[in-house]
């Protein structure tokens, strides 16, 4: 457990470096040291103790006082930069971003997110399918070739109305039961076994609907689709699943903040 000086709570100017920050880092905890350190920075950021324009300290003094790696460091700091809280200034260092108004996303599933939003989310199982994985899917669960996976492809409704297709790949150990993918969302199963979704890379992009996605979505042949490639890590840092799902464009969109570094 590591700790600094705490912030004095006076006024200061805009770009001044903020005062060093009060840290804790769990070492013996599962969740990395990195995603520990990016949340104690976010809740500085969030709580007002780092000030919009603030100068962030030094990754490498930071490194140092918290007697972390400075890839660790650096790691951290990119995810708050990823985020939007933090931007990085040539000759002027890493700074706190000028944000009136922040909105904490949680990493859920679809099902999750549109039972929140007061939707009525169904599940059709499309496929169930126990096999030796493909190469692509073998990179991106960073497993052998020839590790058994578990590939599963459901038509998620809302309200009676189709809204994605969605294909996922899980190391067979972990995989839910096919009868429980109709009645929940896949990381509320996971959940169940002891699997937590910490963190994730997705990859944004488009595509035309091929003939079968059509008349599952109930769109037009070729019809414009968004599709969303995720490979999802647990609390110690595994690949647990990798998913490819296409989205109606005519009725989803992705919301994002972008930040001039």
């Amino acid at each position: 457990m590591t700790a600094s000086n705490v912030s004095t709570g006076e006024p200061r100017t805009p770009s001044a470096v903020a005062t060093p920050l009060s840290v804790e880092l769990d070492r013996g905890s599962p969740v990395p040291l990195y995603f520990q350190l990016a949340q104690a920075i976010e809740a500085a950021i969030l709580s007002g103790h780092l000030a919009p324009g603030d100068r962030f300290e030094n990754e490498l003094a930071l490194a140092k006082r918290l007697n972390l790696s400075r890839p660790t460091t650096r790691r951290a700091i990119q995810e708050l930069v990823d985020k939007g809280l933090l931007v990085r200034k040539r000759g002027v260092g890493t700074q706190v971003v000028q944000s009136p108004v922040h909105r904490p996303v949680e990493l859920t599933s679809l099902f999750d997110d549109l039972a929140r939003a007061g939707q009525s989310p169904s599940t059709k199982l499309l496929d169930y399918h126990v096999g030796i994985a493909t190469a692509e899917v073998a990179r991106e669960l960073n497993i052998l070739d020839d590790t058994e996976v578990v590939t599963i492809r459901r038509l998620r409704s809302t309200n009676g109305e189709p809204l994605a297709v969605m294909t996922n790949h899980l190391p067979s150990a972990i995989a839910p039961d096919p009868d429980e993918l109709e009645s929940q969302g896949l990381y509320q199963s996971l959940r169940t076994r002891g699997v937590h979704i910490r963190l994730a890379r997705q990859r944004i992009g488009a595509k035309a609907a091929d003939r079968e996605e059509a008349l599952l979505l109930d769109e037009k042949y070729k019809a414009p689709l968004l599709t969303m490639h995720r490979t999802a890590f647990d609390d110690s840092g595994s690949v647990v699943e990798f998913g490819a799902h296409a989205y109606r464009a005519s009725r989803y969109y992705f919301d994002t903040t972008v930040v001039d570094r």
